[in-house]
């Protein structure tokens, strides 16, 4: 069944005011920022070390996401969202009066004290900005949703930064920029007001002011979720510090590295924006309309070799008397690889960073979101400030070049992403499950909806070859605890697997009977805990494609655990690989299509053996 793509929700009201707002926003941002940098830089009468102010703006920036994105948090889940957001963009359009103030006057002091309040701004936005998406979107457009979030986030900080740099050149650069910056602002929060409804959460909460207690105690909200989540919010943050390193060197890299000028550097940072904006835009794709982490795993790989291959490329390029503009960079092919790799950096931190927020906005009850996002973007800051001092040992204190720190950063990123997926294998399961279905097959799902999204329900479906599970499991977008012969369920690497996603094994009555009877005591507990159980009737692989009687267990099952029956059926397997084919072959239907088609529900006197065989019969018609 075909799914509608993500750029449909641009013409809903349930998103575009939304994402018009928060691109308006990230836009303002860096317009402000970038041009009040320039000017430190470039403008202002300023005696002393110009570099000191420039570090003094991003510390002044960053310090209210920790002092103040608890506060957030607890206003997120308190206030209706919708409302928060537009009290919020009403400040912006304060704040930027006060920044235009400065630059009119050339106060810097007055700037600075915008950009502070700017940074609270931003504390305060954040927290909103994650959690309303699940109040708005279907479970099955927040990939979509959220790939265009962040596509629209890195456009507007790209477009404000280069914004900023031509305004700047200007001789009359100060009344611009602060035409600019109020405009921006007011646009902002006209489209706020077209935000639908979003109700609070917790509307009986009682507000905590104290920043330090409560951040503390968000922190520990956060990070005392479960693994997934509280996992996720590590390797969030941890993107951010990977992230934070790139952006901060790609100034000093461009000039010392590719020798060239202020045109080079905007060319570097449009390539790494269009591979983030790409990369996102894909999740939804790869990832067939559902929170799937298995790409994390991928995204973290693409993000170590691209690192790897940035600092392997380095270094090859002539230096020429004149610096390079972009235009003349581009004539050398040793350039070419440069931008190739920094634009993979930007297309697999999209695959990485999109499928975390949605696992996070996803898996949390909804009256923490706020709160566990605002943990995130407190722990995001943290991160960053690090990175900013790892940075400062490693090419000021031991002298190292920037080539070398992009290589420790990838060496770091194996450990860092190691760790998060050895404590959650709940992702490299999902990545093997997804790559299986994205390598040696093309799965299509048709009548999936019929699957009920809460509640327990026993799945029937015929047994094709030794993958069937893994193809159902990355079909279905709930979990699924599947019933499998105990010789398949211990196969190598199949067995972690099913391990992790609590599948149970079953034996013959006559091979091992406290096998056999355990795994019945397993299957009416998970459907009395409203799990979804899924069998194989016929009790073992198809050696001629065709579907076989189905056994009596499903019969037990339903006798002490009555619950509705969704037979499924698996088209296009049949001489796959993994069949019992005797002419099957590795390549014979390597890329092939495989179809998972679901049934409409069997209940009472029709949830019987005879019955669903006939149903899963009928639904996988000739196409074995």
């Amino acid at each position: 069944m075909s799914q509608p793509s993500q750029f449909k929700l641009l013409g809903t009201r349930r998103f575009l005011p939304f994402f018009i707002t928060q691109s308006l926003g990230a836009f303002n941002d860096n317009i402000f920022k970038q041009s009040l940098i320039l000017a430190i830089l470039y403008k202002l009468s300023i005696t002393g070390d110009r570099s000191i102010w420039v570090n003094l703006c991003a510390l002044l920036f960053i310090l209210p996401f920790f002092l103040f994105s608890a506060l957030a948090g607890q206003f997120g889940e308190k206030y209706a969202k919708d409302a928060l957001i537009r009290l919020i963009k009403l400040g912006e359009i304060a704040i930027m009066v006060v920044a235009a103030l400065g630059f009119l006057f050339d106060h810097l002091w007055l700037m600075l004290v915008a950009l502070f309040a700017m940074g609270t701004h931003s504390s305060l936005f954040g927290p909103v900005k994650y959690s309303i998406l699940p109040q708005h979107l279907r479970e099955e457009e927040l990939v979509g949703g959220n790939g265009l979030v962040e596509m629209g986030t890195f456009l507007a900080i790209l477009a404000g930064t280069i914004g900023a740099g031509i305004m700047m050149s200007s001789g009359h650069y100060a009344p611009i920029v602060a035409t600019a910056m109020i405009l921006t602002a007011g646009l902002g929060y006209v489209a706020s007001r077209s935000i639908p409804r979003a109700a609070a959460a917790a509307p009986e909460m009682v507000l905590n002011w104290n920043i330090f207690s409560q951040s503390w105690a968000t922190l520990r909200m956060g990070l005392g979720q479960t693994p997934a989540v509280s996992r996720s919010i590590v390797g969030n943050s941890w993107f951010w510090f990977v992230g934070a390193i790139y952006l901060t060197q790609i100034p000093a890299y461009a000039k010392e590295w590719l020798y060239g000028d202020e045109t080079v550097v905007t060319l570097i940072l449009t390539v790494f924006s269009i591979g983030i904006a790409a990369g996102s835009m894909l999740c939804e794709r790869l990832s067939g309309h559902k929170v799937e982490i298995g790409l994390v795993p991928f995204g973290s790989f693409g993000l170590t070799v691209f690192g790897l291959l940035l600092w392997w490329h380095s270094g090859a390029l002539p230096q020429d008397a004149l610096a390079y503009d972009w235009l003349t960079l581009l004539g050398h092919g040793q350039a070419w690889w440069v931008l190739f790799d920094i634009m993979g950096l930007g297309l697999f931190g999209g695959f990485y960073i999109v499928p975390l927020y949605a696992l996070i906005q996803s898996r949390t009850p909804e009256n923490q979101r706020s709160r566990v996002i605002a943990a995130n973007n407190i722990l995001n800051a943290l991160f960053m400030v690090i990175s900013a001092l790892f940075s400062i040992v490693f090419l000021s204190l031991l002298k190292l070049p920037i080539p070398e720190l992009f290589l420790v950063v990838s060496l770091m990123n194996i450990a860092v992403n190691t760790y998060i997926f050895k404590i959650v294998p709940e992702f490299t399961m999902r990545f093997m499950i997804w790559l299986l279905s994205h390598s040696m097959y093309r799965v299509e799902h048709r009548e999936l909806e019929r699957i009920p999204d809460e509640g327990a329900a026993l799945l029937v479906c015929n047994h094709v070859s030794f993958v069937d599970a893994l193809l159902i499991t990355g079909a279905v977008r709930r979990p699924i605890r599947f019933v499998m012969y105990y010789k398949i369920y211990n196969l190598p690497v199949l067995n972690f697997i099913f391990r992790t996603a609590g599948a149970i094994p079953i034996a013959g009555r006559s091979e091992d009977i406290k096998v056999f009877e355990r795994a019945f005591e397993r299957i009416g507990q998970y459907l009395r805990d409203g799990e979804l159980v899924c069998i194989f009737p016929e009790g073992k692989l198809t050696a001629d494609g065709e579907i076989d009687e189905f056994k009596g267990g499903m019969t037990r099952i339903l006798k002490e655990t009555p619950v509705p029956v969704i037979p499924l059926a698996l088209q296009g397997l049949w001489g796959s690989f993994f069949s019992r084919d005797p002419q099957k072959g590795l390549f014979r239907r390597f890329w092939s299509r495989v179809t998972v088609v679901a049934g409409a529900p069997l209940e009472g006197e029709d949830a019987v053996p005879a019955s669903a065989r006939e149903r899963v019969a009928a639904l996988r018609g000739d196409v074995r």
